[in-house]
């Protein structure tokens, strides 16, 4: 059996505040963990709604290497272009094809081990975009002839479609993330089949807020149900994240260890 292949995940990435957070943190995360790949979801990082080329740049410049995305992707159009020219950013994958980007991609990492990281997202309580579930079967058989490993960053609202989706693809893929809620969750687990789960990772960035949001701001929006403008929050930056050890040989996860850093 092959050595382990170990995978960061980095949680919703929340504006300038993310990514100081991610300077910080980041280098000794790679080194002490020995770490393999590193996906971050960044659908929030410029200006904490949205993502553009440079902010992307950024992320790869700290040392991630792959960034998915959610229902912000497409904030601005800038970035759309970018999500067609890079093999790099990920948009999720059950929009329709006309939509600019890619829903999925297979990374060949300095071990040479290739990975197949997929971006969904979820339809309760957000658009009805085509069904999660039927899309990203036919993309699975696809990855199988070329990688054991298969990462999924599911972008969705509701915790029920989160758990279903993972109990779903339990022995066809290596991990089901559930991103989106900005809270991290405390239900990391191995399904029985080996694949690894966790209902939300949680936000990357300023965790003295509602979810990444100035909080009266927000405070005021709910009390007066007048949509004013969010303003980003910049207080307590926290990195949340997940750790996974997977088998390359059968795409197995064996461990999933959930960070938070500061401890």
């Amino acid at each position: 059996m092959a050595d382990q292949f170990t995978i960061l995940y980095i949680a919703d990435i929340i504006g300038k505040p993310g990514l100081d957070v991610i300077r910080m943190f980041l280098p000794s995360l790679l080194k002490s963990h020995s770490v393999d790949l590193c996906i971050a979801n960044g659908e929030n990082g410029h200006n904490g709604i949205g993502l553009n080329e440079s902010v992307a740049r950024h992320y790869f410049d700290a040392g991630i290497d792959i960034i998915t995305g959610g229902n912000h992707i497409w904030r601005h159009a800038s970035y759309r272009e970018y999500l067609d020219t890079s093999d790099r950013v990920l948009r999720p994958l059950n929009y329709p094809d006309s939509a600019p980007g890619k829903g999925y991609l297979i990374h060949k990492t300095s071990r040479d081990i290739p990975v197949g990281v997929i971006n969904l997202q979820g339809r309760t309580f957000m658009y009805t975009i085509d069904c999660p579930f039927r899309t990203v079967e036919t993309v699975i058989d696809r990855l199988k002839f070329t990688t054991k490993i298969i990462i999924i960053d599911f972008h969705a609202e509701a915790t029920a479609e989160k758990a279903a989706l993972g109990w779903f693809l339990d022995g066809k893929v290596s991990a089901v993330i559930g991103s989106h809620t900005h809270v991290q969750t405390a239900d990391e687990r191995i399904l029985p089949y080996g694949t690894a789960f966790i209902t939300d990772a949680g936000m990357t960035g300023p965790h003295d807020s509602v979810i990444g949001m100035d909080i009266d701001t927000s405070i005021k929006r709910f009390i007066t149900q007048i949509p004013e403008k969010y303003r980003m929050a910049f207080a307590n930056n926290r990195l949340n994240g997940v750790v996974l050890q997977i088998d390359p040989d059968s795409g197995r996860t064996s461990s999933i260890k959930r960070i938070s850093l500061p401890e």
